[in-house]
């Protein structure tokens, strides 16, 4: 939905009859939902981000891709599930050359984002670790974010990214690899047909019985999805 949104006001400069056409069916979507509700449990307020980058040919106009985010609240094992705090959907300026790119740059926005979050906590007294950040590309995580790789056709990268590179050094931040099945970031940064927002509906918005409170619950949602079983076995749920 937000990249949706960010389509139409990029669009709206130059509207057309399809753009108006474009902005009622939003419209509507966000009518049949009035009540959408986000859950927040309590936990040790230790700050977590997803994130993702759409890469395929023309996702977005001028050839450019989505970076998108998924920033929540949970304890320091990793297991707990919050709603979020704050989601990314951005189209990434500059034009990326490869996946891998894009990927460093949705790491690069995302960690951003979160410098000041990690502030904000630690000023609240809730002392920060390293802050863990999802990727599904193993390029950027390990490679390029870990140096374990020696750079070559990758040294023409926007310098900018290696801000993140930096930070990491610096234990800000730890890249964590998952795959992108059950990357809470990928859901944002596509677009979806109609069974993927009714199957992970539960999961970015609370729906008794259904909302899982672990991490582990909604991996199983998004794996289901992704293997075509389609089921709400979500592990530990609400009562």
């Amino acid at each position: 939905m937000q990249h949706a949104l960010n389509e139409l006001c990029i669009a709206a400069t130059k509207g057309t009859q399809e753009t108006q056409e474009a902005l009622e069916y939003f419209l509507n979507y966000c009518a049949t939902h009035p009540e959408a509700e986000i859950i927040y449990r309590a936990s040790d307020m230790i700050l977590s981000v997803n994130s993702d980058a759409a890469t395929a040919y023309q996702v977005a106009p001028k050839s450019k891709s989505r970076a998108s985010g998924y920033h929540y609240l949970g304890n320091l094992d990793g297991k707990l599930f919050n709603g979020a705090i704050f989601i990314l959907a951005k189209i990434i300026k500059s034009v990326m050359q490869s996946a891998a790119e894009a990927e460093c740059g949705g790491l690069y926005m995302n960690a951003k984002e979160a410098v000041p979050m990690r502030i904000t906590l630690e000023e609240l007294n809730h002392p920060q670790p390293a802050t863990p950040m999802r990727t599904d590309n193993s390029t950027a995580n390990g490679d390029i974010m870990n140096k374990t790789v020696k750079q070559k056709q990758s040294k023409s990268m926007d310098m900018r990214f290696y801000w993140l590179q930096d930070r990491v050094e610096q234990g800000q931040f730890k890249t964590i690899w998952a795959p992108g099945k059950i990357n809470l970031a990928d859901y944002h940064s596509k677009v979806q047909p109609t069974l993927v927002h009714r199957t992970l509906r539960p999961i970015y918005l609370y729906e008794k019985g259904k909302s899982p409170t672990t991490l582990q619950g909604c991996d199983k949602i998004l794996e289901s999805l992704a293997t075509g079983t389609n089921k709400h076995q979500c592990g530990p749920i609400l009562n």
